[in-house]
C-alpha cells in the first residue's frame, strides 16, 4: 500500500474515532477535528519515508488511546460526573483471585 493511501487512512480513522468518541459534544468535536487537521497539514510537506512512517505510527497509537481509553463525562453537580462510556468500553469484568487455580 503507497505511502499516501496510509496517511489518508489513519487521517480518516483518526476523524472517525473522534466522531464517536465525542458524541454529542461540540465543543470537543470541534477541538479535535481542528487539532487533527493541524498536525496533518503541518507535515504536509515531509518527504522522508522514515519520518512519514514514524507519523504513521504516532497517528495510529494516538487513534487507539482515543478508542480505548477516552472516556465522556460531564458535571452534573458541583463533586458528580455523568459518565457516558462508549459499547466498545464496557467489557466482562472477572474479579481478581489471589490464589492460583487448582489443576484438575
Amino acid at each position: 500500500m503507497g505511502t499516501r493511501v496510509k496517511v489518508l487512512n489513519v487521517f480518516k480513522a483518526l476523524h472517525r474515532t473522534r466522531m464517536a468518541v465525542f458524541k454529542d459534544d461540540d465543543t470537543a468535536l470541534t477541538a479535535a477535528r481542528l487539532k487533527i487537521n493541524e498536525e496533518f497539514r503541518k507535515n504536509k510537506n515531509e518527504t522522508s519515508e522514515e519520518n512519514i512512517a514514524k507519523m504513521i505510527k504516532m497517528g495510529s497509537a494516538v487513534e487507539t488511546v482515543l478508542r480505548e481509553a477516552v472516556i465522556q463525562a460531564e458535571h452534573t453537580g458541583e463533586n458528580t460526573l455523568l459518565l457516558r462510556p462508549r459499547e466498545s468500553l464496557l467489557l466482562e469484568n472477572f474479579p481478581y483471585c489471589d490464589e492460583p487455580r487448582k489443576k484438575t
